[in-house]
């Protein structure tokens, strides 16, 4: 039964976006080891850009300086 977390930072991922990640990566899942996609769980865990950190700082200050991880 595998079972696949996702992290990611509360910044307006919508309902779309996190149905694409869950059908992408079950079908990965499946492709890549056979795996059954009704035993297969994801989960997207969203957490405030207050709780995570990044070269010694919250992303939420990163965010404010600008700094992203959007593609340019």
């Amino acid at each position: 039964m595998p079972y696949v977390k996702i992290e990611i930072t509360r910044e307006g991922v919508t309902r779309e976006q996190k149905q694409t990640l869950i059908k992408g990566v079950t079908d990965l899942i499946v492709n890549t080891l056979n795996k059954d996609p009704h035993l297969t769980h994801v989960v997207i865990q969203e957490i405030d850009l207050d709780d995570w950190g990044f070269a010694g700082e919250q992303v939420s200050v990163l965010r404010e300086k600008g700094i992203t991880a959007d593609k340019k």
